[in-house]
């Protein structure tokens, strides 16, 4: 440490020293030289540049370990370097919280395209898969008439008997898979020896 800086920290020290005896007797004289120190303490600090004020933060920080356990430490950050997307945060926002049923009809109808098999494979009637194919063509036909704008509507209306019918093979498929094998009848000599309390 310079000869400066010693002497700036002795000042300082005796400064805090006089404050802690402000007002238990000190002098006049001591009271104006502990301001004017004070004053050359607020001025040294607004000279300093807001820059070197967040590197010091950082740098504190950091000795504190307090970037240790970040999210994206040693990963790379997502999004960056891509070109700027003004909706970048309500995007973020509805992938972050797994928000669905927001945006335009087009996308929506897309995603839903996408899992309407899944959905009509948990029906339990035909009924029930036709009412849902009915209100979903109804839907694709209603977004198309629109006049407001934003991306085409190119999902396809789906042909209810058709889907009723993969339906069907669908739930037949799964019903072969899931039946369980057929227990062979066991012969005279397994049941005798199950009957002594043997384990087989």
């Amino acid at each position: 440490m310079s000869s400066g800086g010693a002497e700036f920290r002795q000042r300082l020290e005796r400064a805090a020293e006089l404050r802690s005896y402000r007002g238990a007797g000190i002098s006049n004289q001591e009271e104006a030289a502990l301001e004017a120190l004070e004053e050359k303490e607020r001025e040294k600090r607004k000279k300093v540049s807001d820059a070197a004020r967040a590197d010091y933060l950082v740098r504190d920080a950091m000795a504190q370990g307090k970037f240790d356990d970040l999210k994206y430490a040693g990963k790379p950050i997502p999004g960056l370097g891509e070109r700027y997307d003004p909706d970048w945060w309500v995007k973020g926002l509805l992938q972050r919280e797994n928000i669905s049923g927001l945006g335009p009809p087009a996308i929506l109808l897309r995603t839903e395209d996408a899992e309407l098999d899944a959905k009509l494979d948990e029906q339990y009637t035909e009924q029930q898969v036709r009412d849902i194919l009915q209100d979903f063509n109804r839907r694709v036909i209603d977004a198309r008439r629109q006049l407001q704008g934003g991306p085409p509507v190119i999902t396809k209306t789906r042909e209810v008997e058709e889907e009723v019918v993969r339906w069907r093979e669908r739930r037949a498929a799964r019903v072969v898979e899931t039946a369980p094998e057929p227990e062979l009848p066991r012969t005279w000599w397994q049941r005798l020896w199950r009957g002594t309390g043997q384990v087989d």
